[in-house]
């Protein structure tokens, strides 16, 4: 089953509690105090778009890129006069240089492969101008040994109910995500079922693979607020400069 599916048609009824006027405004201010000169941004991992029709309200030009074809149906709908590229984050192509990139809800947590993280860090820098910032959160250690672990959810409403799955394995530092809904329609419900991987990254091989990629960090804050991340923090939100730029190098 391909991840973010038929689930993309009711991805923004289920994400009410995503702080993204927060997010906005911190990615915002972080490019405002980089006095990047370049004003395009990069929105990769977009989904339905919800942030990047915030950013660009902030006067940014933006381009968003996401995996799910079904995903990007539902971004264009929201962000007409954007454009959008079905790309995957460590396999992405764009004509020029941006001056932000961002990243946001995780979606790093989805590269499962050996590998996928420098691939990813090393494409930014080459689509990045020089000083130009990445912006990107993790599901943290913590929250994938205390919140995630092996524990099972549930969301119910008069539209959807779910129940979300979790079987984590420390070893591989792999969560599978077993998600099935029930999307109501009028007096009966249709069933679906999607399966979600993510990989949980230490603090440590994060910032190794942004140094080997010209990277500098200069803040981790504790979620989409502006509070230093601290050890119990379950989301990492790392801001990041390009200070060695790799534009043209061949691995």
């Amino acid at each position: 089953m391909d991840a973010y599916g038929k689930f993309a048609s009711v991805y923004d009824r289920l994400m009410d509690d995503v702080p993204y006027k927060d997010i906005a405004r911190i990615i915002d201010s972080e490019i405002k105090q980089s006095k990047q000169s370049n004003n395009m941004v990069l929105d990769l991992a977009c989904g339905t778009g919800t942030l990047t029709a915030l950013l660009s309200k902030k006067g940014y030009d933006m381009i968003g890129a996401d995996n799910s074809a079904e995903m990007l149906f539902q971004a264009q709908m929201k962000n007409p006069g954007v454009l959008f590229l079905n790309q995957s984050m460590e396999a992405f192509e764009l004509y020029g240089t941006v001056g932000a990139i961002v990243c946001c809800l995780d979606s790093v947590n989805y590269l499962t492969e050996d590998g996928a993280l420098d691939q990813l860090f090393h494409l930014c820098n080459n689509y990045l101008e020089p000083d130009g910032l990445l912006m990107f959160d993790v599901n943290s250690e913590f929250k994938f040994a205390h919140t995630l672990a092996d524990n099972i959810y549930t969301f119910d409403n008069e539209e959807i109910y779910y129940v979300w799955e979790n079987d984590y394995s420390d070893q591989e530092r792999l969560c599978d995500f077993y998600l099935t809904f029930f999307l109501r329609h009028g007096d009966v419900y249709e069933r679906f079922d999607e399966v979600h991987t993510e990989r949980c990254y230490s603090d440590a091989e994060i910032c190794d693979a942004l140094c080997r990629n010209g990277f500098s960090v200069l803040k981790k804050l504790d979620g989409f607020s502006d509070r230093p991340a601290k050890k119990e923090s379950e989301r990492i939100f790392y801001i990041c400069k390009n200070i060695d730029p790799i534009q043209l190098k061949q691995r």
